[in-house]
């Protein structure tokens, strides 16, 4: 039997929890279909979503459907809760994408879109809620080809074949394939699974899930059209989801990418397997072995984390959905140091919430993505922990980068220590974080010293001196240095690589070569006609964008504004949108990534921040005199540095341009 892993993936609403239902109806697994909006469908068993009426965690499921033995991952649907969603798609063989046929494409499900062509995850199109009034497949599957692919193909002639225009148009994706299929007219099953694990083809299936309309051919082409992973025989697996049970226990959920995981197995220092469980909805089974493709929850672990690979299998990529805002906890009178441990926990399930404590200010800030996670983060805390808190007012989570390259330097030679560093500051592109090598021969730094130098970038989060913000979009490059047979240890390598990151920002500067980012929406603006005008000096009071304004065909003939839009301008909006259209317009926006603050000269003078006070982030150096050490200021540093400069002023030009 064919074992698959496949997740559910979707925008809020299109359907998605639904269609698990239905498949586990339709293959027997459930005797009865359970709704969202009553709170009893078997997948969103959490008494939050049970609430709320939408899936918050990733949740497992299995059914069998003729050869097909298919393991569900169910995931979130809001984008604020996108991080858990793409969490699991490094763990999936194929996904299922729900487009609701009256939505169309909305612009989370191209947020989706983009995850998977990331993470290169084979897709399945189930378009739900064709028996709703006034939907057109032809459209829908015309909208799929022009945003999506021409390989989105429709695949839903019936339960077993498909068309012979579908087989022409499978054909036009591929030369080879075209060559042949005009020479034998046909195009074998095996050819078309390759074209569908290559992502060169996307079968599209549609239905309305809540009738079970639909759902036996999409069944049949799961079993048809997928195909089995080949796994490696050496042990392998990765960390996807960190969860604690109702009685506390941490559960770290895993799929095995190759050999068997088995019970008692020490996969992470001393820690063993204590417990193999396969969940299916809440409950679940405790297993001996996994074999290879399997997923389930490992007990008895407690230094893993979402990405991680075990065994042979290597850390996933950095998660390219981050949260944008900042809340300080308002304890409400409650311990504080019991709140910290709460989040602390919290925090273990979703690295993305940086908790992070203030000793001297006695606080606690966590990071989110909006309002929503805010208000589920809220009751979590007071239904799993006691704990009734709330958070004050949001901030915007800003980052900075440079726009010139510089050589800073860092000197650190208190009496019996050296180290002196030269690091290259390169701007980068954006959305690359930062990233650090080495240019620096052996025979100017020793290989130990350059390991130190490289260990000691990757161990702290570097700020600007703007306001003090994460730096991004850099690369750092070890280009000189200099250490002293006798006195130099590793200690002393961090504390001047760390100055001379400090130090090469503080020279970009005094030069303008500093730049401070903010967030921006990627906005959806669904309004009146009559309401346009006012909608669009709004967005341009927001310094943000828009594109030519769309009419719709329907009755209401509303018109649709796209555009894109500063965080802090616009988070606030859809109350004024809802006041303004009668509660009528919609307004949905999607991050879209750190571009250059609207508004930096204004935010840098209001935070006032002082990078030569931050001691824990000095650009100074130490050197050495008559037998005592004495601070240097930065913009000595150069002058009295002991390793002539790698690069000239006109080099440094170069490198920038």
């Amino acid at each position: 039997m064919k074992h698959i892993v496949a997740g559910i993936i979707a925008h809020v609403d299109a359907g998605k929890t639904t269609l698990s239902e239905s498949l586990l109806y339709r293959a027997g697994e459930l005797r009865k279909l359970g709704r969202v909006d009553n709170g009893d469908a078997f997948l969103d068993s959490d008494d939050l979503e049970k609430k709320h009426g939408i899936t918050i965690f990733s949740h497992q499921a299995h059914l069998q459907y003729q050869n097909l033995d298919l393991t569900l991952l169910d995931t979130p649907g809001h984008v604020d809760f996108a991080s858990q969603t793409e969490e699991v798609l490094s763990v999936l063989d194929y996904a299922i994408l729900v487009i609701s046929a009256t939505d169309g494409i909305q612009g989370y499900t191209r947020t989706l879109w983009r995850l998977l062509e990331r993470y290169h995850v084979p897709t399945f199109i189930f378009v739900n809620k064709m028996d709703m009034p006034g939907t057109d497949k032809k459209q829908v599957l015309d909208q799929l080809q022009t945003v999506f692919s021409q390989g989105c193909i429709d695949f839903n002639a019936d339960e077993s074949n498909i068309s012979n225009e579908a087989y022409e148009e499978i054909a036009m994706r591929d030369d080879a394939v075209l060559e042949t299929f005009l020479d034998s007219g046909n195009i074998d099953d095996e050819t078309i699974q390759k074209m569908i694990r290559q992502r060169e083809v996307f079968p599209c299936y549609f239905g309305a899930a809540l009738k079970v309309a639909g759902i036996d051919a999409f069944l049949t082409g799961l079993e048809h059209w997928t195909s089995e992973t080949v796994y490696k025989p050496e042990f392998a697996a990765r960390v996807f989801k960190i969860s604690h049970d109702e009685k506390g226990e941490r559960l770290t959920w895993v799929r095995v990418t190759g050999g068997t995981l088995a019970t008692k197995a020490v996969l992470l220092d001393d820690q063993k397997a204590n417990q193999l469980r396969v969940y299916d909805g809440a409950k679940f089974t405790v297993q001996q072995t996994i074999p290879a493709g399997g997923v389930c929850a490992v007990t008895g672990l407690t230094g893993t984390y979402p990405g991680q690979g075990l065994g042979v299998e290597k850390d996933g990529v950095t998660p390219t959905i981050q949260p944008v805002l900042n809340y300080a906890l308002d304890p409400k009178g409650q311990d504080i140091h019991v709140c910290l441990t709460a989040l602390r926990q919290l925090e273990d399930e979703d690295p993305q919430l940086h908790v992070s404590w203030s000793s001297h200010l006695q606080e606690i800030r966590v990071q989110i993505m909006g309002e929503i996670q805010l208000e589920i983060l809220q009751q979590i805390l007071l239904q799993r922990f006691n704990l009734n808190v709330s958070f004050g007012e949001g901030s915007i989570l800003y980052k900075e980068t440079i726009t010139q390259a510089v050589e800073g330097v860092g000197h650190f030679e208190p009496l019996r220590h050296y180290a002196e560093v030269h690091l290259l500051l390169q701007p980068a592109s954006k959305g690359s974080g930062l990233t650090f090598d080495s240019q620096c021969a052996l025979d100017v730094l020793g290989k130990n010293w350059q390991h130190q130098v490289l260990t000691n970038l990757n161990s702290k989060e570097h700020l600007g001196v703007l306001i003090g913000a994460p730096i991004t979009d850099m690369q750092i490059t070890l280009v000189g240095g200099k250490a002293s047979n006798v006195h130099s240890v590793g200690g002393d390598f961090r504390e001047a690589t760390w100055r001379a990151v400090r130090q090469g920002l503080m020279m970009l500067k005094e030069h303008g070569g500093c730049q401070l980012l903010e967030p921006w929406y990627q906005f959806r603006l669904e309004i009146g006609q009559d309401q346009v005008g006012r909608a669009m000096n709004d967005i341009q009071k927001m310094s943000g964008s828009f594109n030519m304004p769309e009419t719709t065909e329907n009755k209401d003939a509303l018109t649709i504004l796209t555009g894109t839009a500063p965080v802090s301008e616009m988070q606030d909006y859809t109350q004024e949108v809802r006041a303004y259209t009668h509660g009528q317009g919609q307004l949905e926006c999607i991050v879209d990534g750190y571009r250059p603050c609207h508004n930096a000269d204004e935010i840098v003078k209001k935070l006032k921040y002082n990078p030569t006070s931050d001691l824990d982030n000095t650009p100074d150096s130490v050197f050495c005199a008559h037998g005592a050490g004495y601070p240097v200021s930065w913009d000595e540093v150069p002058k009295m540095a002991h390793v002539e400069y790698t690069y000239s002023q006109a080099d440094l030009a170069t490198l920038t341009n």
